[in-house]
């Protein structure tokens, strides 16, 4: 019978797949942080307003986005600056990270792949990438579950409003290629980078919510 000593060391080398892989959750989460998507939207609004759909397909893109990270920040501000929380939910705030990647991702798929006749692939390859970084950001302890679906949610229903309203973008096939290479450019410059957001948020809220000492 192994002694105690030997079961406390051997209960203490059990880990989670959060304390094994650390720095690949991190590491994956830098693919939906703001540094990185808000360029890459840009890139996006970019080729929309160059391709068949046109500057108003660009602004619709734009305006969804925004609305959408104006939900996200709404619920930092009170979370940061009032303590407002959904404790039984363990709910604190819509993740970021995983609204942004849930909006921007399926865009620049739709808009590198072919997207039409059947823009389903494309969707589902930019879906594919905001579920394996939410996926990121639950492990890497940064949000709960709840947070990281609401985040989806958010992204998911500005991407289906977009279609709603405007159809699966379509690049033509000499620009494609176009997009593809600024795609990877922006990524490759950008990915590693924080946007300040949350600093920003978590200093200036206290004032917002009368709470400033």
């Amino acid at each position: 019978m192994a002694a105690p000593g030997a079961r406390r060391r051997g209960l203490r080398t059990t880990r989670t797949p959060k304390d094994v892989f650390p720095s690949m959750w991190s590491a994956i989460s830098n693919f939906g942080d703001a540094a990185m998507t808000l360029p890459l939207a840009l890139v996006c609004a970019l080729w929309l307003a160059l391709g068949s759909a046109g500057w108003r397909a660009a602004a619709t893109w734009l305006g969804l986005l925004a609305s959408a990270a104006a939900l996200v920040g709404a619920t930092k501000i009170l979370y940061a600056g009032c303590g407002v929380e959904l404790r039984a939910l363990q709910f604190r705030v819509i993740s970021g990270h995983t609204m942004l990647a849930a909006c921007v991702w399926p865009m620049v798929c739709m808009l590198c792949l072919r997207a039409r006749p059947r823009p389903r692939l494309a969707i589902a390859c930019g879906f594919a990438i905001a579920s394996v970084i939410a996926i990121a950001r639950v492990y890497a302890r940064a949000h709960s579950l709840s947070e990281v679906a609401a985040g989806v949610v958010v992204g998911a229903a500005a991407t289906a409003c977009y279609l709603q309203w405007r159809g699966a973008p379509q690049l033509p096939a000499h620009l494609r290629m176009y997009a593809i290479v600024s795609v990877v450019l922006v990524g490759a410059l950008m990915y590693g980078r924080h946007a300040p957001i949350q600093h920003a948020i978590q200093t200036y809220s206290p004032a917002l919510c009368g709470r400033d000492s």
